[in-house]
């Protein structure tokens, strides 16, 4: 494709600030780089943006030019959505800048930013908004999808914080989604994913968090799964909003608070993350390590950027990944049963299974106030990520995923599924499944009036409706 393109390749260098770098180019294998080192695809073309005019200027060209396009923020997609074979990938990494206001407790973020360095400014003012769970994940991709982590249930997801955001549409045009202006796009973009341009900067809405956080992992052997997960099930369902926790099958660390004869043991933790009364959080533990107690613990206060980087190492860049995902509506015996079963059955270290309590802020968000796939009522999110040191061991390490997966569906009781959770599988009728009839039609009404060619389609893709019901008003 560089060669069809030739010398076509320096217009787009002459419309940009930024770098237009081809595979003839020494910075091109780390430009075309991303997390998941079972991903190994070459663009045509890595646009270097550094400013909305640069994304404009990138867009224009490959529709242009007929080159399908990749966006890349943090480069965490596990199916690789963020680099494209033969085509154009915007790379927005150099777009990174991150503005706070504590007066009005408001977060101006580039579209390449990470969520330690938000995280971090954001905690320079004791301020912080919900992100997910490994600092070094784009913000942008998060975001678009929905954006769980350790303050959804005081503070909801990303994009129920999301207030603005700056947006390159299909056809080049710089437009600012609001609830004054194009508020169909800011709908659509609180939960519709990539798929209605590249957004360059987000406004998040901003709450006191911390400094310092009550922190605790608690851990059990895999022959207490049963009892613990219920255990879990029974201290979950009467958490202060204040406390969260997240429930992981895993192996232990090889960390210095690990008594060294746990050290890699298979079993379950309980993480917990306190941000209120430390009364609240002691109650929390106390129920636990009397119920049943576990083989070691680890409970301190920390800081709250620390809570947020705690497990960026076990995710980090250069690993094998393969992830499936999806919700429950209770922690169900028979859900339990399979999960037992499962996790007992994992052959690299490195796997996790973690579960989420999605409830409290989460809830309290009306089902149609945003694109979100998901819905609203009390639940749990589960991802099953397998994690391997070769390509070799991913296989074997993929296919207990996706058998877990399958097991564990049948349980789920809910219609609807977290779309950034979809990474082998978005074919249209799980895209149309994950959103639900009424929120899909409505997404493809917009697609076809920011994007009716339906160039941004590496994606949970939603295909543009044929005829769209409104023209839009920019100019």
């Amino acid at each position: 494709m560089t060669q069809t393109l030739g010398g076509r390749i320096d217009v787009l260098r002459a419309a940009m600030t930024g770098q237009a770098i081809t595979p003839s180019d020494p910075e091109y294998d780390d430009a075309r780089r991303v997390w998941n080192a079972d991903i190994d695809r070459r663009p045509a073309v890595v646009a270097m943006c550094a400013s909305a005019a640069d994304v404009s200027a990138a867009v224009t060209f490959a529709a242009e030019h007929g080159l399908e396009v990749a966006v890349r923020g943090g480069a965490h997609s596990v199916s690789g959505a963020s680099v494209v074979d033969g085509g154009l990938m915007i790379n927005l990494a150099d777009m990174n800048g991150i503005t706070i206001d504590p007066v009005a407790q408001r977060a101006r973020v580039g579209g390449g930013a990470l969520l330690g360095d938000f995280i971090a400014a954001a905690q320079e003012h004791g301020l912080a908004t919900p992100v997910g769970a490994v600092g070094h994940t784009g913000v942008g991709g998060l975001t678009l999808g929905g954006g769980m982590g350790w303050l959804t249930r005081k503070h909801g997801l990303s994009i129920d914080n999301m207030v603005s955001a700056e947006v390159v549409t299909a056809d080049g045009k710089t437009l600012r989604a609001a609830e004054d202006e194009n508020p169909d796009l800011l709908w659509a973009l609180r939960g519709g994913g990539g798929n209605f341009g590249v957004v360059t900067e987000f406004e998040f809405a901003l709450h006191p968090v911390g400094p310092m956080i009550q922190f605790g992992l608690l851990f059990w052997d895999l022959d207490q799964g049963k009892d613990f997960l219920r255990l879990a099930r029974d201290v979950i369902g009467s958490l202060p909003p204040d406390v969260n926790v997240i429930i992981a099958g895993l192996n232990a660390p090889p960390a210095p608070f690990v008594p060294e004869e746990h050290q890699f043991k298979p079993g379950y933790a309980l993480f917990i993350a306190g941000f209120g009364a430390p009364e609240e959080f002691d109650d929390v533990t106390g129920r636990l390590r009397a119920a049943l107690p576990p083989l070691f613990e680890f409970v301190t206060p920390m800081p709250y950027t620390v809570l947020q980087t705690l497990i960026d190492e076990a995710n980090a860049w250069g690993q094998y990944y393969h992830e499936k995902g999806d919700y429950l509506a209770e922690l169900s015996d028979p859900a339990i049963d399979v999960i037992t079963e499962q996790v007992a059955q994992k052959q690299s270290p490195m796997s996790v299974v973690l579960i989420y309590r999605l409830d409290q802020a989460y809830s309290a968000v009306p089902e149609d106030a945003t694109a979100f796939s998901g819905g609203r009522s009390p639940r749990y999110g589960f991802f099953i990520v397998a994690i391997c040191p070769t390509q070799e061991s991913l296989t074997a390490e993929r296919a207990w995923a996706r058998g877990f997966y399958d097991a564990l569906v049948p349980h789920k009781n809910l219609e609807t599924t977290y779309v950034n959770a979809l990474s082998d599988d978005v074919s249209d009728s799980r895209v149309r499944s994950a959103y639900g009839p009424e929120k899909y039609d409505r997404l493809a009404q917009i697609k076809a009036i920011y994007d009716p060619n339906n160039l941004f389609r590496r994606n949970a893709n939603i295909k543009p409706a044929v005829q769209p019901p409104a023209q839009r008003t920019d100019s």
